[in-house]
């Protein structure tokens, strides 16, 4: 799998040079054509800690809480205190952990931010179902929250159980989001579970739109090193049988495919907080994407704060892009929506996509994984599950390595993927 990314790289990148990061950070942060900007807040509490989940998450204690807000608040201050007046930023995503355990604290943090930018395309927060009521969705709400993103994963026992969670009440769900509705409701599942059927999905996904939800994403299941559980995924074949019947199925009922993983069911629901073309990180475990620079926060919640509290950003490794590494960054999340703008890859980086690929699109063409409208390059059925598989090995290749490391240490001293 390694060798894999490697050669893609070495090749995409026209270089031998791996991404390098290193843990220098930059004070104040290099914004120069960092345009759009979207903002990130990352919340790492959990009530519990789902094995199968591979992001940063600590348990929820109060007064740790307490602490970390004021951290992020002061991030948020030290950040947007580099330059004068209000930036403006496409979108605002609150993950974790569980955000919503903070949702009486979640306008803070927006009031914050709005000090130093004007957001014009809505407010995200991820949720756990057991945060789905009509308390918590009214103080979202109120904190100017527009879109919600409910973590699911299945309905179904025998999924739950090697999940390690526990059956949600599609009941309550529903009256939660009756009472108090959202511009997007998102329904997150994970696909390709050891055992998972057609038949499964099927009714989650029935069962989903039954609660209102307007957008699905089926996130596959992968097994990273540093994760407890111990579950063998499907192969690649029960994988492309089982998401070509799921496709087929939600394309029958009228939804459109905007990215590898998600679905809308109607025109303007959406959810995604990576696929943007720059972004700014805040908290534990946030990265930050800039024209030059990929940032990554501390995972170390007392590491974070105890920088925070010197007066200096918690930015434990930075990588500073080539042109051609960033090219690639913006491709593989631009490959990941199943659409690339020849367009926006102009208006980022100067010089015509099919200039700096074209003899790679034009092989992907052939070999029927895109199609070509106009100046955009659509990624076709093939195309996305070769663009999975690819996926699942740079994440265990890259993300799979770097988190675990940062897992390990607060602030390591380097690393080259």
């Amino acid at each position: 799998m390694s060798t894999l990314v490697t050669a893609a790289r070495i090749w995409l990148t026209r270089s031998r040079a791996p991404f390098h990061f290193s843990p220098d950070w930059d004070q104040p942060l290099p914004m120069e054509g960092s345009e759009p900007l979207g903002l990130y807040i990352h919340i790492p509490f959990c009530r519990t800690i789902c094995p199968f989940c591979p992001y940063c998450k600590v348990m929820w204690e109060e007064e740790l809480a307490r602490n970390y807000l004021d951290g992020l608040l002061a991030e948020i201050r030290m950040v947007g205190s580099q330059w004068a007046g209000r930036r403006r930023v496409t979108s605002l995503y609150f993950g974790g952990g569980s955000p919503a355990l903070m949702a009486d604290r979640l306008g803070e943090i927006t009031a914050a931010l709005e000090k130093h930018f004007i957001i014009t395309d809505g407010v995200g927060v991820e949720l756990h179902p057991e945060d789905v009521s009509p308390a918590t969705l009214t103080l979202l709400k109120q904190a100017g929250v527009t879109k919600i993103c409910i973590g699911i994963q299945s309905f179904q026992p025998n999924s739950l159980q090697r999940l390690g969670r526990t059956r949600p009440d599609p009941a309550a769900l529903g009256a939660a989001l009756r009472a108090v509705p959202f511009d997007t409701v998102s329904a997150d599942f994970i696909f390709a579970l050891p055992g998972q059927t057609f038949e499964a999905l099927r009714r989650d996904i029935l069962l989903a739109e039954e609660l209102g939800a307007d957008h699905l994403a089926l996130y596959p299941f992968i097994d990273f090193s540093f994760t407890p559980g111990e579950h063998q995924a499907l192969s690649h074949r029960e994988k492309r049988a089982l998401l070509d019947r799921v496709v087929d199925f939600l394309r029958g009922r009228g939804y459109v495919r905007d990215s590898i993983w998600t679905f809308a069911r109607r025109a303007g629901a959406g959810y995604s907080s990576m696929t943007r073309t720059n972004f700014l990180g805040f908290g534990c475990s946030a990265t930050t994407l800039l024209r030059g620079q990929f940032k990554v926060n501390t995972f170390s919640v007392s590491a974070y704060l105890d920088r925070i509290s010197e007066k200096k950003l918690p930015t434990a490794l930075t990588c500073r892009f080539t042109e051609r590494q960033r090219m690639v960054y913006d491709l593989f999340w631009q490959a990941y929506t199943t659409r690339i703008s020849g367009t926006g890859f102009q208006r980022l980086f100067g010089v015509p996509l099919t200039k700096m690929y074209g003899l790679e699109l034009r092989l992907a063409r052939l070999l029927g994984w895109v199609s070509r409208e106009g100046e955009d390059w659509l990624l076709t059925d093939a195309g996305a599950f070769r663009f999975h598989i690819f996926e699942g090995y740079y994440t265990l290749s890259y993300i799979d390595r770097m988190w675990g490391l940062m897992g390990r240490q607060p602030f390591p001293e380097e690393m080259d993927l």
